[in-house]
């Protein structure tokens, strides 16, 4: 079997808020709890298992491969719950989206700080 990634593990400091932050805002079926951990599970099968912390959150950078009515879909959830965007990962070009690689991405911050992107052509094409 060649390899794949399965899941990760996102350290949040409420992990039902942020599990539901990301159900909502992406679109998903609500997280389910396994032990510890309220599971995210992405179309392909992998999953962000989020884990409630009591120590400092390191944010950590999520992306999201996309169809362009999901993009819309959630660009659309975002706006409308006015948060604030980026087409960048510094965060240094508010308001836009950007189109590398002949497509559409922006970035958002989850609860924590974490840096989600949405992306419709992976990079590099």
């Amino acid at each position: 079997m060649p390899v794949q990634l399965n899941h990760t593990i996102v350290s949040a400091t409420d992990r039902d808020a942020t599990a539901a932050f990301l159900v909502d805002v992406l679109g998903l079926e609500p997280a389910p709890v396994y032990g510890p951990f309220r599971v995210v599970t992405l179309a392909n099968g992998v999953s962000l298992d989020v884990m409630r912390t009591t120590g400092e959150v390191t944010p950590q950078h999520y992306a999201f491969l996309v169809g362009e009515e999901e993009f819309d879909q959630i660009w659309g959830r975002i706006k409308s719950r006015g948060l604030p965007f980026w087409a960048d990962p510094g965060h240094t070009r508010p308001g836009v989206i950007n189109t590398n690689d002949g497509g559409r991405g922006l970035y958002w911050s989850a609860p924590d700080g974490h840096n989600l992107e949405i992306i419709t052509v992976p990079y590099g094409g």
